[in-house]
């Protein structure tokens, strides 16, 4: 099957710490993938190097069988940063469509008005500076211009960081619409039961190393575990 993410022995450092060590991780086209592991495990390090932010210390990464490197490979890329803040002084209708206007998008108001209503953000957010916003309220505009882009890949680091119970329902269900439609999902999550529903596979990462890369089942499996919080824990133990 074609990949779509190809880490390949990836090493990073921050001055004379270890970061990430020898990862290696092959995200196919279609898949649903999570990256989990607790604060400093390298998760945000990990896609901060996938997007280019972060220059390698060893390693590469391709997508779609290009070089991360170059620019024009990140196209069928969409990103939300697991700290998203939007410029305050635009109202999320300009947001979107300042979004869309870099991608070459048109911006069409039925289907903002559409996606704002699928992940339950009031309409008349569109009129309203970003600075008056709540944290839960950003992150969704944050989701929507990514899905109002129609990638083939999404890389969202904490995608469900702020949102309620309800919140987090409905995008669950406009990852399973993303899904039907082919789209590849590469994401970072403390939510193991998250991870365990909507999730192909998973790895977890743990000081910098991967220490499980398969599904939830397996994973559970592998650590005779009856949840997937436990088998995490044993996991890293």
């Amino acid at each position: 099957m074609t990949s779509a993410l190809r880490f390949q022995n990836i090493d990073k450092k921050y001055d004379e710490k270890e970061v990430l060590r020898g990862i290696d991780l092959n995200i196919l086209k279609g898949e649903f993938f999570g990256l989990v592991g607790m604060n400093g495990a390298g998760k945000t390090t990990l896609i901060k190097c996938l997007m280019d932010f972060s220059a390698l210390d060893g390693g590469a990464i391709d997508i779609f069988g290009r070089s991360h490197r170059q620019s024009g490979a990140r196209k069928p890329m969409a990103f939300l940063p697991e700290r998203f803040v939007p410029p305050y002084y635009l109202t999320g209708r300009d947001f979107l469509k300042y979004m869309l206007t870099l991608q070459a998008l048109p911006y069409q108001a039925d289907e903002a008005l559409a996606m704002l209503q699928e992940l339950d953000l009031d309409p008349a957010a569109l009129s309203r500076p970003v600075r008056s916003y709540s944290k839960g309220m950003t992150q969704k505009l944050g989701l929507a211009a990514c899905f109002l882009a129609q990638k083939d890949i999404y890389v969202l680091d904490e995608p469900m960081s702020g949102l309620d119970p309800k919140a987090r329902a409905l995008l669950k269900q406009c990852l399973v619409r993303q899904r039907a439609r082919g789209a590849t999902l590469f994401f970072s999550s403390h939510a193991l039961a998250d991870v365990d529903e909507i999730c192909d596979r998973m790895a977890i990462l743990h000081d910098g190393k991967l220490r499980f890369v398969g599904s939830p089942e397996q994973c559970r499996r592998q650590y005779a575990a009856d949840t997937l919080e436990l088998a995490y824990m044993r996991c890293i133990a």
